[in-house]
């Protein structure tokens, strides 16, 4: 099967993306050109990506004391993705961009994610340079991120520490000034930095001329100290080699070396690394030390990172809805070319009878249909977080602001649920396929290796599930969660007439959630708030989708193509077999159930 069908109608169809014309910025674009750019990107894909997706699995990245080795195919679909102007493709025409929507470049990338999520297509270089388009400062903007855009430069994000994992808090890292002149620099306050940073996406490899780490790191006190909690934390741009005011490299390779390669069960044609910054290895100027320039202010490296990790959760969300459509459509195949069994009739199963196709077995459609519904409904929520994006740049004030605060509401739920939902769409996959769903003969056994580290990838689970209900359903008094409220409402108002029982149902579901945000907090501490933090996100997470659903469904009045009744069904399928799961979700979340919390820990 294509993706493009189910891409077209979610972009023109239901979001109707062709109204982003009519704003300034985006004036020169019209449905020609979208699809023009879909073309291209479905095409590169196709050619670049997927033929290579298992050669990637198989054929590791290998460090032989001096680079990286990667596969021809990795440096081709890389050089192919740059060439595209996808890197670059929502920037200004200024900057090289194609002032393309937010909305139709989240449309296009979903292409290489479905290919081969494994080749990566420069998620983290494309939000490294946003974020210091942002927060960097005009030379800062041209030397890097122009030329992360360009494709020239790749970047990452350094945030995790052996030590710290998660815990940005504890972070070990050190940068001081370099120098009397530290604060003259042209590229920004120069410092060095001193620590260990682990699983770096992409740290270390040979596909770009340079490489461009966003790193974490804490400027000690004037006691030598370094602050504790994460006020302290500051944010560094550290190239592996150094360059000029123009971008142009000096010769000079910094002190990032590479400590060692990890082994992932998924994910395996990307690099993922140690690196150490300033160990010595690549002494700088005569002296030990990373040098890295300071972005935005002191102390305030982690609001400017958080740019970035937001925009590389919804990518982590992208790819792991990518990988569930992946599966299904694998397993759609597979069911309907696979003969075995036979039907049943009132005398029970007649041997003498040939065999069916296994989609015609029941079980069979509801696996199949479980996918559609995790995953297609992801694909809708992610294209839908998208079209916030734009609205966020380019509305009206007051739609902007509310287009902010959704997003900061819908985000922990682009990311976790289909990093959770189609981790088991890949896991029916594999059961469709029965005993070849899980040898290496057949690409569902992939999915499912790639998509389980998607519930770790920029924030586990347990941590967009604090995040939802410790900090964003609660932020200004609720209102993101009202606002959000509102639209469901809306859905369920212009459904009544066709989808009357789901209408009710995606009402009760909005007023399950509500009473059980509420009783969750009602006089609690934090950690009793907090210790059913996963059901709540599941909860929420389903309601959403559920919403999403329906809007879709209400989308296709009139409509009786076989894809309608396909969206349709999906719809049925989640309202009867999934939404009613919230109800013992959010059981443990309105009483505070201390089961988890309070076990000590000899009676595990």
């Amino acid at each position: 099967m294509s993706l493009r069908p189910t891409v077209d109608f979610l972009l023109h169809d239901w979001l109707k993306v062709e109204s982003l014309q009519s704003r300034e910025r985006f004036t020169d674009h019209s449905r020609e050109t979208f699809d023009a750019v879909l073309d291209t990107c479905e095409r590169i894909a196709r050619e670049k990506y997927a033929p290579f997706n298992r050669l990637v699995d198989t054929q590791e990245p290998h460090f032989d004391g001096e680079k990286v080795i990667l596969p021809q195919a990795t440096h081709d679909a890389y050089k192919a993705y740059a060439e595209s102007g996808m890197l670059s493709a929502a920037q200004d025409y200024e900057f090289g961009g194609m002032q393309l929507p937010y909305t139709v470049e989240a449309a296009a990338n979903a292409f290489f994610a479905m290919a081969s999520v494994s080749i990566g297509s420069g998620m983290l270089t494309s939000g490294n340079a946003n974020l210091l388009m942002v927060h960097g400062t005009d030379l800062q903007k041209q030397v890097f991120a122009a030329n992360e855009f360009s494709g020239r430069f790749s970047g990452t994000m350094c945030l995790s520490e052996p030590q710290a994992g998660s815990s940005l808090s504890d972070v070990m890292t050190r940068a001081t000034p370099d120098g009397a002149d530290f604060e003259s620099d042209a590229l920004g306050a120069r410092y060095r930095l001193k620590g260990n940073k682990m699983w770096i996406s992409s740290g270390e490899h040979e596909l770009s001329e340079n490489i461009i780490h966003l790193v974490l790191a804490k400027i000690p006190d004037a006691n030598g100290q370094l602050v504790p909690g994460v006020k302290g934390i500051s944010l560094f741009i550290v190239p592996k080699k150094l360059v000029d005011t123009n971008g142009q490299l000096t010769g000079e390779r910094n002190d990032v070396a590479l400590a060692g390669l990890n082994h992932k069960c998924g994910w395996r044609g990307t690099t993922n690394t140690l690196l150490n910054f300033g160990e010595g290895k690549y002494p700088v100027r005569g002296d030990t030390g990373a040098l890295g320039y300071l972005v935005g202010k002191p102390g305030e490296g982690l609001r400017c990172m958080f740019h970035m990790m937001n925009e590389a959760r919804i990518g982590v969300g992208m790819a792991a809805t990518m990988l569930g459509m992946a599966g299904y459509y694998a397993s759609l195949d597979y069911a309907k070319n696979r003969p075995q069994g036979r039907p049943s009739g009132a005398g029970g199963k007649d041997a003498s009878r040939p065999q069916v196709r296994i989609i015609e077995h029941a079980d069979i459609k509801r696996m199949l249909l479980a996918q559609k519904a995790y995953s297609e409904g992801a694909l809708a929520l992610a294209l839908y977080s998208a079209r916030l994006v734009d609205e966020q740049h380019t509305g009206t004030a007051e739609d902007a602001d509310v287009a902010r605060l959704l997003l900061e509401v819908l985000t922990p739920i682009v990311k976790s649920f289909p990093s959770e939902w189609c981790l088991e769409a890949n896991s029916l996959a594999i059961q469709i396929h029965g005993g070849y769903g899980y040898t290496r003969d057949f690409p569902v056994e992939q999915y499912w290796r790639d998509n389980r580290l998607n519930m770790i990838h920029e924030g586990t689970h347990g941590i967009q599930a604090m995040d939802l209900l410790g900090r964003k359903v609660l932020m200004e008094n609720g209102r993101g969660l009202q606002l959000l409220a509102e639209r469901m409402l809306a859905t369920a108002a212009k459904a009544d007439a066709s989808w009357g029982p789901e209408a009710a149902a995606l009402r009760d579901a909005l007023t399950q959630v509500g009473q059980a945000t509420q009783q969750a907090w009602d006089g609690a501490e934090p950690a009793q708030a907090l210790a059913n933090a996963v059901p709540y996100l599941q909860a929420f997470g389903h309601t959403v989708i559920a919403w999403i659903w329906l809007d879709v469904a209400a989308s296709l009045e009139g409509q009786d193509s076989p894809a309608a009744q396909g969206r349709r069904a999906a719809c049925r399928y989640f309202f009867r077999y999934e939404l009613p799961k919230i109800g013992a979700w959010l059981n443990v979340v309105s009483s505070r159930d201390p089961t988890c919390a309070d076990l000590p820990e000899e009676a595990f």
